[in-house]
C-alpha cells in the first residue's frame, strides 16, 4: 500500500502514520526526518541540504526528491510506504508522480485528515506548552494554516480528480480516527 497523508500541522498525520506503519508493516516516511537524518549522516544530499539550510534558505525540491528517491529504493519500502509532509505543492506533486511512475510504485491513496482550524490550534497550543516546539507556536500555526490552504489544498484537489483522495474526519480519540483511516483504505 502506497499512501500520502495530507493535513495541516497538528492534524494528526504523524500520530496516525505511526499507527498505520505498525498495522501495515510499511515505513512512515517524513521528508523532514529524511532531511535531518541525511544532514546528520553527512550523505552527499545531506551535505547539499546542510549548506543550503546554513545559508538560511529552503532546501530545494530537487534535493528533497533525491532524498525521497533514495529512501524509496530501500528494501523496506518495496512493499509500500506512507508519505507524510510531501508533496506540499503542485510542483512537488508532479515530481512525485514522475518518480513513482519511474520506480513502478504508483500511489494507491491520499488520505486527508479533516480537522477544523480551532481544533488544530488547540492541539498545537497544548503541544507548544508541553514541548516548546517553535512550529507549534499559535502565531506560526495560523500562518501555516494559510500556507496549507494556498499551496497544499490544490494537491488534494489534484488527487481527488484522479480518484485517489479519501477524506477522513481527524477529530476524536486517536483510535477512533485510526479506525476511520483503516476503513478509507482501498481493499
Amino acid at each position: 500500500m502506497r499512501i500520502v497523508f495530507f493535513g495541516p500541522n497538528g492534524s494528526g498525520k504523524g500520530t496516525q502514520a505511526t499507527l498505520l506503519k505498525t498495522e501495515l508493516g510499511i515505513p512512515h516516511i517524513s521528508t523532514g526526518d529524511l532531511l535531518r537524518a541525511a544532514v546528520k549522516a553527512g550523505t552527499p544530499l545531506g551535505l547539499k541540504a546542510k549548506s543550503v539550510m546554513e545559508a538560511g534558505q529552503l532546501v530545494s525540491d530537487e534535493i528533497v526528491l533525491g532524498m525521497l528517491e533514495e529512501r524509496l529504493a530501500q528494501g523496506d519500502a518495496k512493499g509500500g510506504f506512507i508519505l507524510d509532509g510531501y508533496p506540499r505543492n503542485l510542483a512537488q506533486c508532479a515530481a512525485l508522480e514522475v518518480l513513482l511512475d519511474r520506480i513502478k510504485q504508483p500511489l494507491d491513496v491520499a488520505i486527508q485528515l479533516d480537522v477544523p482550524d480551532q481544533a488544530i490550534l488547540a492541539r498545537c497550543e497544548i503541544r507548544f506548552a508541553a514541548e516548546h516546539r517553535p512550529d507549534d507556536d499559535p502565531a506560526v500555526v495560523r500562518k501555516r494554516l494559510n500556507v496549507y490552504r494556498e499551496q497544499t489544498a490544490p494537491v488534494a484537489e489534484h488527487f481527488a480528480e484522479m480518484g485517489k483522495l479519501k477524506h477522513v474526519d481527524g477529530v476524536g480519540e486517536v483510535q477512533d480516527v485510526f479506525k476511520r483511516i483503516l476503513t478509507a483504505l482501498p481493499r
